[in-house]
């Protein structure tokens, strides 16, 4: 069986396998309406992921047919990956804020090579060593997942309704873990007569145990410097003020108390960032950073591509300190290094 859940007035939930990835599996909301049902997500491009979802809406009383629009959260794979086949089984639409489809787009029509340029060149600049950026200029040719995803036909509109008859499904835009990045407000009174305002399905924004990566997703022919985490800290206020009575995470379970979820996330990142200066009190590259700072393991254990995700998210971290002047570049270094002020 599926683990599927009737989460009451016409919204259910299919777990869909995230292949070899310790989040486990992605909540795929299906959500019923006068036209037939919509999905919120779809999972991961799996063929165990697939047939898990397949079951899952039988389950639910549906059918991978039946479904007649696709609402993406954001664009990465455990969330997008399976929407193309979607659309071929079903005809549906697919949706999704202009900034994650630019990415889709630009990922659909990028070579390998030129990721693979972009990413050395990057991770040389943040003061990776030799060793770590060697790999990426010898493997041009390896497939990389999620080279292809579907490409969405609707665009998400931050603060309109989505096109689901019978519904009230309000697009929230909140960029910080992807630039496009949207929760979905179901402007409807909670089922179960809960306090609040509506459900919030929250993606990957707010999930109940766990902080989401806060990384760069930036166009290479872009000189653009952007602040994804001051970005994010915004967007957890935005959520606070709707004060949902219940929150529909893509990940683990739903849960309550929205306000305080985000309380400890702004929390969690304030003292991340007064953490990191009292490392910066020395210069220090983004790779040096990321080396010094605590991840759920040591360094030691942090396989290669987690070893770039977290580069990554110093990188932003680093950015936000220098945007509220707390830190700032040394002049003239190579790699760039930062220091406190």
């Amino acid at each position: 069986m599926a683990g599927t859940q009737d989460l009451g007035g016409g919204v259910r939930s299919v777990r869909v396998p995230i292949p070899d990835n310790p989040l486990g599996h992605t909540l795929v909301y299906v959500v019923d309406t006068d036209r037939g049902p919509a999905l919120i997500d779809t999972g991961w491009d799996d063929p165990a992921a697939w047939d898990t979802l397949v079951e899952g809406l039988a389950e639910c009383g549906t059918a991978v047919g039946e479904i007649h629009g696709v609402v993406i959260t954001h664009h990465h794979p455990d969330h997008h990956g399976l929407s193309g086949k979607v659309r071929e089984a079903s005809g549906a639409w697919i949706a999704m804020h202009e900034a994650d489809t630019a990415i889709v787009r630009r990922t659909r029509s990028a070579e390998p090579e030129r990721w693979f340029t972009y990413m050395a060149a990057k991770l040389t600049a943040a003061g990776a060593p030799e060793e770590h950026v060697a790999p990426l200029r010898a493997a041009r040719r390896r497939n990389l997942p999620g080279l292809n995803p579907a490409l969405p036909d609707r665009e998400i509109v931050p603060g309109e309704l989505l096109p689901l008859p019978g519904r009230r499904l309000r697009a929230i835009w909140t960029p910080g873990h992807t630039p496009g990045h949207v929760c979905l407000h179901l402007e409807e009174a909670h089922p179960a007569g809960l306090p609040g305002n509506g459900r919030l399905f929250s993606g990957d924004h707010v999930l109940p145990e766990i902080t989401p990566h806060i990384g760069l997703y930036e166009d290479p022919d872009d000189a653009t410097v952007t602040d994804p985490l001051g970005d994010y800290l915004d967007s957890l206020e935005r959520v606070a003020r709707l004060a949902p009575a219940e929150i529909l995470p893509a990940h683990q379970h739903a849960f309550t108390d929205a306000g305080s979820r985000v309380d400890a996330l702004l929390a969690h990142h304030e003292s991340r960032l007064t953490g990191l200066l009292a490392l910066l009190s020395t210069p220090l590259t983004a790779w040096q950073l990321a080396e010094r700072m605590e991840w759920n393991r040591p360094w030691e254990q942090i396989p290669y591509g987690s070893r770039n995700i977290a580069v990554s998210e110093a990188e932003s971290h680093l950015r936000r300190l220098v945007k509220l002047g707390r830190a700032e570049v040394v002049s003239g270094s190579d790699p760039v290094t930062y220091v406190a002020v």
